[in-house]
């Protein structure tokens, strides 16, 4: 499949496709696990506040994406290879849906369980989108340049 035989739609929905072949399970397990963690330490430690869940959740949903898209790209048991193929071509453009639901998801619980207004919340939910897309494009680059050489 080469770039230029698909479309923009194609492409977003070759992406959106790729991003559902992580491990998932494994991935809501260690988004529970550090979320539950984060809780626990601001419970023990007095950080009271309206907004004590936004914190653990937003580093659950940002573990939950990472674990699930690197895990993913590693990951060499899909089923389909076409979809594999454009994946390991298209790395950076494979990260973009994990990335962009964890910037939405984020930016929610942010405004809806924090102190956070809409923009408040989206702007600082742009840095860990952005380490999400640069991980999981660096990874898939380094896997699809050790595959080809």
């Amino acid at each position: 499949m080469e770039h230029g035989n698909l479309s923009r739609r194609e492409n977003r929905q070759l992406a959106v496709a790729s991003a559902t072949v992580g491990p998932w399970r494994a991935a809501a397990a260690v988004g529970a696990v550090v979320g539950g963690a984060a809780l626990a330490v601001d419970v023990v430690t007095g950080h009271w506040s309206t907004g004590i869940l936004a914190g653990p959740v937003g580093l659950a949903l940002f573990f939950f994406f990472l674990v699930g898209t690197v895990g993913g790209q590693l990951r060499k048991d899909t089923g389909d290879r076409r979809l594999r193929r454009w994946a390991d071509a298209h790395p950076w453009q494979a990260a973009l849906p994990a990335s962009g639901a964890l910037l939405v998801l984020n930016t929610l619980a942010l405004t809806l369980l924090g102190s956070w207004g809409v923009f408040g919340a989206l702007f600082t939910s742009l840095l860990p989108a952005g380490i999400l897309l640069v991980v999981a494009g660096v990874v898939g680059s380094v896997k699809a340049a050790r595959h080809s050489g």
